[in-house]
């Protein structure tokens, strides 16, 4: 069987490890974007994401690698490369190999993550990893965190935010969120939408409004019930397979209320999974006139493929 989408690793933002899995000094072994890395930690609290594979003679950093100096250094010959992916020393020979350089990927500490940026031809990055203001808020909880390793690709799982109508027949709700705007400029799109909640003490009125920053980072405001930001990150494993995490958190005082709303959402998730392993990618769908933007959403998503990469038909 040939591979189930047309589309390779789409450049962007990843979230690659939490800050305290790296503490100081410590060599983090991870496979992400179809290649092994190192996530790495200098002296001077600096993390670094590397390629993982020595340019020398193909050790892997990340299985006896040592951070040394505010370098990493194979385990295989002692070679050591700084963070910007230059060799710095070759210890049994007085010239260094120019040559010999780590694929280097730049990385940011922010929102209680480590993001990285891949681009499959080395380009710079064309935009920053926003701040979260409720990360850093008291009033707001830790992140209550849950995470899936899925057979499916980023755009596959986040078209089911433009397709509403899904909601009713794989989630079972009886309500479905009434779109008001969905728009797109650059790396970003927002979808603003209305949603009316049923409950013992009656219709309560709400919003779930969007936000994405690039293909790997979004987040969720849910308003109505409970205040909750639900901070959503996938990360592609390689080009058939994303892990996404999901992060809530809910204004304080957190009540049960907020669990089983945060709990509902993670449901939701794990039904969609069945769905996206199994299904089949058709670039011309035959959409009925009430389904969502699909095809706009498309075309803004094929941005983060490079040239080459097939666009979505008749996207406008």
């Amino acid at each position: 069987m040939g591979r189930r989408f047309p589309f390779p690793i789409p450049y962007g933002w990843y979230h690659v490890a939490y800050p305290d899995e790296v503490g100081p000094g410590d060599v983090r072994s991870v496979h992400w974007f179809g290649r092994d890395l190192v996530v790495w930690r200098d002296g001077d609290g600096v993390v670094h994401t590397q390629d993982a594979i020595c340019p020398h003679l193909g050790a892997h950093l990340g299985v006896g690698g040592k951070v040394d100096r505010g370098c990493i250094r194979c385990p295989f010959h002692g070679w050591r490369f700084g963070g910007d992916g230059a060799c710095v020393e070759i210890p049994y020979s007085e010239r260094l190999n120019r040559r010999a350089r780590l694929g280097t990927h730049p990385t940011v500490e922010r929102n209680g993550f480590v993001m990285a940026w891949y681009h499959p031809g080395g380009a710079e990055p064309r935009w920053a990893v926003p701040t979260v203001a409720e990360h850093a808020d008291p009033d707001y909880t830790d992140y209550q965190v849950s995470a899936h390793t899925i057979g499916t690709v980023i755009q596959e799982m986040a078209e089911n935010a433009v397709d509403p109508a899904h909601f009713r027949y794989v989630h079972g709700t009886d309500q479905v969120a009434e779109v008001e705007e969905y728009r797109t400029e650059g790396h970003t799109s927002t979808m603003l939408s209305r949603q009316t909640y049923v409950t013992p003490r009656g219709v309560i009125e709400g919003r779930i409004d969007a936000y994405s920053f690039g293909p790997g980072f979004s987040l969720t405001r849910f308003s109505g019930i409970i205040d909750a930001l639900l901070v959503a990150t996938s990360t592609p494993v390689d080009d058939e397979t994303t892990t996404v995490r999901f992060h809530f958190t809910v204004r304080r005082p957190a009540s049960t209320l907020s669990e089983a709303f945060v709990a509902e959402i993670d449901r939701q998730l794990a039904q969609d999974i069945p769905i996206w392993e199994h299904k089949a990618y058709l670039p011309v769908p035959a959409l009925a006139d009430t389904d969502g933007p699909v095809m706009r959403f498309r075309h803004w998503f094929s941005q983060f493929y490079e040239a080459g990469a097939p666009a979505p038909e008749g996207a406008g």
